[in-house]
């Protein structure tokens, strides 16, 4: 019996122009389809792998007509080492547990999120998120997801990961941290966590979405080397120095 590629059998749509959300004064478009019936965790590996990314039950990919400024990124584990600075900040948050939970939200996690969003992207669509599509985000999944708690000693909930688990890797879906403990650099803890994780269970990437050259908000991305973009002819070493 021969069989047809999965993404083959289903159908794929293009969004309208929306303001850029990276690049001032440009708009994106974006390819979509769902992640329904039994094959969705099969369909959803085979898209990572091509640069999709997942947001509820659904995955995209960039389809600018006149930009290609998004470019899908990830981590090749095995090579990794630390750099510098990097070393600095795993020492500085030496104190942190962090715990796996299952993709579940909770109001403790919404209220950090919620501090996160005011405090990081006030103007962006995701400050006005309720409980309930926070609820979403976290739990609309119809795949393998988690959510990884960064706690201090007294327990206090300073960060939180939502991950996907690939065939291949770990891929970062959404990440906030409390805006007041800036000096830990929990945003690049948490991705230095992911791939340790990843180490510890032998998975060759931690994919982390799309990397925008000229946006400030994804220059921490270029900093964990080596790193692999994708392009028409496959995965290729990005030449970047941290």
């Amino acid at each position: 019996m021969r069989h047809q590629p999965l993404y083959g059998t289903h159908f794929f749509f293009a969004t309208t122009s929306l303001p850029c959300p990276y690049i001032q004064g440009r708009v994106e478009r974006r390819v979509v389809t769902e992640l329904v019936g039994r094959d969705a965790v099969t369909l959803h590996d085979q898209l990572s792998l091509a640069g999709f990314r997942r947001s509820h039950g659904i995955v995209y990919a960039p389809a600018c007509p006149d930009c290609q400024e998004c470019i899908p990124v990830r981590i090749v584990v095995p090579a990794f080492s630390l750099s510098r600075s990097q070393r600095r900040v795993a020492k500085k948050n030496h104190d942190i547990c962090v715990v796996e939970a299952a993709a579940e939200a909770t109001d403790e996690q919404y209220q950090l999120f919620s501090r996160y969003q005011h405090a990081r992207h006030a103007s962006g669509d995701m400050a006005k998120m309720d409980y309930y599509e926070f609820q979403a985000l976290i739990e609309e999944t119809p795949i393998d997801t988690f959510v990884a708690e960064f706690r201090t000693p007294d327990d206090r909930l300073v960060g939180a990961v939502l991950a996907d688990r690939v065939d291949d890797g770990l891929s970062a879906v959404y990440s906030f941290f409390d805006p007041d403990e800036d000096w830990r650099s929990l945003g690049t803890y948490m991705v230095l966590w992911l791939i340790e994780n990843s180490k510890r269970q032998g998975l060759g990437y931690v994919y982390l979405g799309f990397w925008v050259k000229s946006s400030q908000k994804m220059a921490y991305k270029a900093t964990f080397l080596p790193l692999e973009k994708y392009t028409p002819q496959g995965w290729v070493r990005l030449p970047l120095t941290s």
